[in-house]
């Protein structure tokens, strides 16, 4: 017996592929509950329709050769679970998710599934400080520039920040503590993004604190470092700005510029005019992530947070 294979049905053949790209547009909006509710369906029936149009998607744009890539991975449970996310930061979508942990060993899976012809197409890869990422890409993309995440290392520069908040709130005692308990995110933040009343606490917390005062100037002006289009005059800039530590006795601030001397060469790579790409996007990606996330409460299905992933910001069919 032989039974036939018709073109408008879906993979579940009691819906059109039609009806199951409708399903999977709806999906992109709204959570599966939400949309079984909405169509009367079994969710594991709109579940069913929605992987055929992210597989769909994924067959549209076919096998990525990307120019420069962003590294990043994210945590998908609780217990330190993480996988490796890549993006292909020109085409501004992620590529690759995978990995079993956020070891060297998972950054080669990736490798290894894009092919040695596409890895000497890399000239540009983003990430954060993490060495076996640095390891496995050097290894396999020898070639390509290695430019450190700005947005990782502004992190590791407000936990500094933070850590002499602490210190001040320690040595400090009785009415004096009242400006510093409670500011960590007015201090963290962005001036223009503070409310008029997070503008107003910031100004009587740094006319109180001297060495507080100091440690968020120093904070807010190290951002200029991605400004230079020329390491030379980044690595001057870098060279006064850790000259402005001396007799301030801040000691997280000079573990961080310690780390900066480290790994300035995947910091000053930026000032090429030829690594200039969009620095936001990876931890953009990352933000829409935990919105999936969110959204479902939690994903134990990791081949549908896979596909969820990979198909974010395809457009849609």
């Amino acid at each position: 017996m032989k039974r036939e294979r018709l073109e408008w049905l879906a993979d579940n053949p009691f819906y059109t592929k039609r009806f199951a790209f409708f399903v999977g547009r709806r999906c992109r909006i709204s959570t599966i509950k939400d949309v079984a509710e909405e169509l009367h369906l079994h969710w594991e029936s709109v579940k069913t329709l929605e992987k055929q149009y992210m597989r769909a998607q994924l067959r549209r744009v076919g096998t990525p050769a990307p120019r420069a890539i962003g590294i990043d991975e994210i945590s998908i449970r609780k217990g330190h679970t993480y996988r490796i996310v890549v993006s292909d930061l020109d085409r501004m979508r992620p590529i690759w998710f995978g990995g079993t942990d956020r070891s060297e060993a998972s950054m080669d899976e990736f490798f290894s599934w894009l092919g040695p012809k596409k890895c000497r197409r890399i000239q540009l890869a983003v990430m954060d400080m993490w060495k076996p990422f640095r390891n496995s890409t050097k290894r396999h993309a020898p070639q390509a520039n290695i430019l450190f995440d700005k947005f990782h290392i502004m992190r590791h520069l407000g936990e500094a920040l933070d850590t002499v908040r602490k210190s001040e709130y320690a040595r400090l005692s009785g009415t004096d503590r009242r400006f510093i308990k409670g500011q960590k995110y007015t201090l963290l933040s962005h001036r223009e993004n503070l409310t008029l009343d997070g503008r107003r606490a910031l100004k009587q917390l740094l006319a109180a604190n001297k060495r507080l005062n100091t440690a968020y100037l120093l904070k807010e002006s190290f951002g200029q470092l991605w400004d230079y289009r020329r390491e030379g005059w980044a690595r001057r800039f870098f060279e006064n700005w850790r000259a402005a530590l001396k007799w301030q006795r801040l000691q997280p601030y000079e573990k961080f510029a310690a780390l900066i001397e480290r790994h300035w060469d995947g910091i000053a790579a930026y000032c090429r005019p030829e690594n200039k790409v969009s620095l936001g996007f990876v931890e953009g990606l990352n933000n829409k992530i935990r919105v999936i996330q969110r959204r479902a409460y939690g994903l134990r299905d990791e081949e549908y947070l896979r596909h969820k992933v990979l198909t974010c910001m395809l457009p849609k069919i």
